[in-house]
């Protein structure tokens, strides 16, 4: 039986690396690969109450993830579809390319750690068009924003995926991963930005001649300055919510999601109904991207049978008796979460680890937190952000790897340094 569940997984997890030249989305992957091994499992194993029981752990544990995420995507789309992020876009005006870079990269950085590092490459990449004429800047631009996204996101436990998981299971708590692991994280981004800022030293920017209607007559002021510090509010509130109540951060986050719905629907009431249709938040709901909400049910329903069947136990055995340094480990599971989807890595490595050994805020976590965070940055595959600028500016995978994975990588090792140094100075 384990054989089989390896080799399936294998399978299934090489299915969702190969997506794009495989032409076959990897939500679907990630299901089969669930369905299976659960099948395999349940049909093995003879105790069909106990394979129901771990069953339930597992939808109850996946489902937190799962409704939180739902709920952040609702809110960014509310914000978005009031042109909330003009409020920030708006005041980003400079001459200089290297100036506008680390402008780019800082607010990136920062707004990454409050909305998601998917959304705010986006937003940024969306920016850069009307900010930039040229090809070639907003590329390059493009590359940077995938860098700053990651790394922003690692150190914020509503910033990026992983350290979402590493959060609401309990590895991370709030003030800590903010503590630990946020110098690691502007390091990766400072030290890019060091090298391309020399590159453009002395170039100025090219602006479009004629830029793009953005919309804005759709909302007034006080609706686009409403709903972006309202969301951003929620956003941000959901950690001080589970650290007074004690209660999981999808419940805060739907709780803020009801707020932000029933002041919606107050401020547009007096409109009619096709104004206000595309700003309520039942269009956002339409709007999120279910694709990836269906592939994380997927893939952490597939990780939890090799955790229920204690292969990944004797996994991290293997590697600690082979490797036996926590931090080289970690590092391998950074870069190689350039070239797989980084969820089921840091979900397989949340199974492999008991907390018992290691726990909350322990080196183990905070350490995959940052690399699983921003190892992604070194290919164009290795993050959604990634695939979401490859997508938006059409990168090729080999012009990425020309021109910005060596920056990233830089970045990537810098950060691991500070953060080792850090830790043996305050621990």
């Amino acid at each position: 039986m384990l054989t089989m569940l390896i080799v399936v997984f294998i399978i299934a997890y090489a299915a969702i690396a190969l997506e794009h030249p495989i032409g076959i989305n990897k939500s679907a992957s990630a299901l089969m690969g669930a369905g299976l091994l659960w099948t395999i499992y349940a049909i093995s194993s003879g105790d069909h109450a106990q394979v129901g029981h771990q069953l339930d752990e597992s939808l109850a544990s996946t489902a937190q993830i799962v409704f939180f995420l739902m709920g952040a995507m609702t809110i960014v789309e509310v914000v978005d579809a009031h042109n909330g992020f003009e409020v920030i876009t708006s005041r980003i005006k400079t001459t200089r390319l290297s100036s506008l870079m680390w402008l780019v990269g800082f607010v990136t950085f920062f707004l990454s750690s409050v909305l998601d590092n998917l959304t705010t490459t986006i937003v940024m990449i969306s920016l850069m068009k009307k900010l930039l004429d040229k090809q070639e800047d907003r590329l390059f631009f493009a590359g940077m924003i995938v860098i700053a996204a990651n790394a922003g996101g690692a150190w914020s436990p509503i910033g990026d995926v992983t350290t979402t998981m590493l959060w609401i299971g309990g590895q991370i708590t709030t003030l800590a991963i903010m503590k630990g692991v946020f110098m690691a994280s502007i390091v990766n981004l400072i030290v890019p930005l060091l090298v391309v800022s020399w590159m453009l030293k002395g170039r100025e920017v090219v602006t479009p001649t004629q830029l793009e209607d953005n919309g804005l007559l759709q909302t007034t002021l006080f609706e686009r300055n409403l709903m972006f510090f309202m969301g951003l509010g929620i956003l941000v509130c959901v950690p001080v919510f589970k650290t007074i109540t004690h209660l999981p951060p999808f419940m805060g986050i739907l709780f803020g999601l009801g707020f932000l719905w029933m002041v919606g629907e107050l401020v547009h009431r007096k409109k009619d109904h096709d104004d206000k249709q595309h700003l309520t938040l039942v269009h956002a709901l339409m709007k999120i991207d279910m694709s990836s909400i269906v592939f994380f049910i997927g893939i952490l329903l597939a990780v939890a049978t090799l955790e229920h069947t204690h292969i990944l136990a004797s996994l991290a055995k293997w590697l600690d008796h082979s490797v036996g340094r926590q931090d080289v480990i970690v590092t391998i599971i950074g870069l190689v979460s350039a070239i797989v989807d980084n969820v089921p890595l840091v979900a397989a490595s949340m199974g492999m680890y008991s907390m018992t050994q290691y726990p909350p805020d322990s080196f183990l976590w905070e350490f995959i937190a940052y690399c699983a965070g921003t190892g992604g940055s070194i290919l164009i595959i290795g993050s959604a952000a990634g695939v979401a600028a490859m997508g938006l500016e059409k990168i090729h995978f080999f012009w990425y790897v020309k021109q910005i994975s060596g920056l990233a990588l830089v970045g990537y090792f810098g950060g691991i340094a500070a953060y080792m140094v850090q830790y043996k100075l305050f621990h």
